[in-house]
């Protein structure tokens, strides 16, 4: 069990101990798609979707799941973020297919990472979207979801290589 940090010597679940890593400025950006009918397509950007604007409850939704990590990912630290920025871009698929890119940067100035926090985010966000919109489309499909970019801390920088 000794390769495992958040284990301890009885092999029992534990929170990684911190209190001795630089404090950093950490950024990381995660991705996630939503996948729809052009009918939800156009009720989202026609504003006619019956529960209200989509983008923006879902950009709300993903800030505030962003700020409640620690409180659904047990292992994972509370801290304090200094930001979160949501980013929708459309895409049009074949057979009357729209996907919904969302990506979410998330930054902190502190001791551990904000990677599943930036997670957190996108994938809260695309739930919410779902939500919002599965009266009119129960087929819709989330994901991938992913790490796209993270800096800061001690094990450095990391950049997806596009596939």
């Amino acid at each position: 069990m000794a390769d495992f940090t958040h284990f301890n010597e009885h092999g029992r679940a534990k929170m990684v101990d911190i209190s001795d890593k630089k404090e950093t400025v950490r950024r990381a950006v995660a991705c996630t798609s939503v996948q729809m009918n052009k009918e939800v397509y156009h009720n989202i950007v026609g504003g006619k979707n019956k529960k209200g604007d989509v983008l923006a409850v879902a950009q709300v939704a993903g800030i505030m799941g962003a700020k409640q990590t620690s409180n659904v990912i047990p292992m994972c630290h509370p801290i304090p973020i200094t930001s979160v920025d949501l980013t929708f871009r459309w895409e049009q698929k074949e057979n009357d297919l729209y996907e919904l890119h969302i990506e979410a940067e998330v930054k902190t100035k502190g001791s551990t990472g904000v990677e599943m926090e930036a997670l957190t985010a996108a994938s809260v966000t695309a739930l919410t979207v779902y939500d919002m919109c599965k009266a009119v489309d129960k087929a819709m499909v989330i994901g991938p979801t992913y790490l796209l970019e993270k800096s800061g801390g001690k094990s450095g920088d990391f950049k997806r290589v596009k596939q």
